[in-house]
């Protein structure tokens, strides 16, 4: 059973910085993949970075790479979202989720285990 929690989220002014955080259980490490996602009010839930656990390897998309990094930190079962220089538009709920396929997905329906969400409030 994979469980996760999600924490770090809060309310920034528009070009500071946060570090979402990503507690996980229950995960085979050594095939287990996160996924960060974000959802807004009226939106789609959009795809934000992935991270492989054994491998490190990492996904992110055009819309928050150069701004945003994922890592992991295997020994404390961790995956981290730093974000940087942060927009009224990151504003959203943030949540981690463990990828149920067997090949790399940005959709949101490959995805379980959801965690509660974190918000994250980026004012201008």
């Amino acid at each position: 059973q994979v469980h996760l929690v999600e924490s770090g989220g809060g309310m920034v002014q528009a070009g500071g910085s946060l570090r979402l955080s990503c507690a996980a259980s229950g995960l085979t490490f050594s095939r287990d993949a996160i996924g960060w996602f974000r959802q807004a009010p009226g939106k789609e839930r959009e795809f934000v970075a992935r991270i492989y656990w054994s491998s490190g390897s990492t996904y992110l998309p055009d819309s928050v790479k150069g701004r945003f990094t994922i890592s992991r930190d295997n020994g404390k079962n961790t995956v981290y979202l730093q974000m940087h220089s942060l927009k009224p538009e990151d504003t959203a709920v943030y949540y981690c989720a463990s990828l149920r396929t067997r090949y790399p997905s940005i959709r949101s329906e490959s995805y379980g285990d959801w965690g509660q969400g974190t918000q994250v409030t980026v004012s201008s």
